[in-house]
């Protein structure tokens, strides 16, 4: 089984801000499998799918960002699984809006949601999709992350959605060198 976790924050208000890049790139996979991901299961919402005959968990913890770890250690201890079996798709500042980066392992970068699920499985060994969403130095972190997506970004902004739900979809029947390969590669013209 594999476990694919898109990080956000629960709540209409957070809703198409840049800190839900996961949760939105989950609804796509969602779209893509025919499935909704809206069993409370885990301190999350999931959802288990059967992609190329392997089973697969979709999950969107429910915990905040801060608190990601939580849901993803109970799902992966329930289901007995290991760090590869695990990826994690979540925000990232460092990239413009529209680019991808794909990654086997590496430290949070000041991500606080990777942050808690290096510490609840004690590795930073796992597969993960970032998904850029840019910064702008005039504006806060954290108003920044929470802020909604801006309405000349967001074409780029859901074509990227859409290609790391393609990556992480493929990534289920390919080795994720083979879906970095492909996937890296690949970037929203800007």
């Amino acid at each position: 089984m594999k476990l694919i976790v898109g990080l956000g924050n629960p709540g209409k208000e957070y809703e198409r801000t840049r800190h839900n890049a996961g949760f939105d790139v989950m609804d796509e996979i969602a779209r893509m499998a025919s499935a909704s991901i809206t069993q409370k299961k885990f301190k999350a919402l999931v959802d288990k799918v059967n992609i190329g005959g392997q089973s697969v968990l979709l999950m969107k913890p429910q915990t905040y960002m801060n608190n990601s770890g939580e849901a993803v250690r109970a799902a992966m201890d329930f289901y007995h699984l290991q760090p590869q079996d695990l990826l994690v798709i979540y925000d990232d500042m460092d990239l413009a809006v529209g680019r991808l980066r794909l990654r086997q392992k590496g430290s949070a970068g000041g991500h606080n949601g990777i942050k808690s699920i290096i510490a609840h499985i004690g590795t930073q060994t796992f597969d993960r999709i970032r998904v850029g969403i840019d910064k702008d130095p005039r504006i806060p972190t954290v108003n920044w992350v929470l802020g909604k997506i801006r309405k000349e970004d967001m074409d780029a902004y859901l074509e990227s959605v859409n290609e790391a739900a393609k990556a992480a979809v493929f990534s289920v029947t390919h080795d994720f060198t083979e879906t970095m390969n492909q996937f890296n590669k690949k970037q929203v013209k800007e």
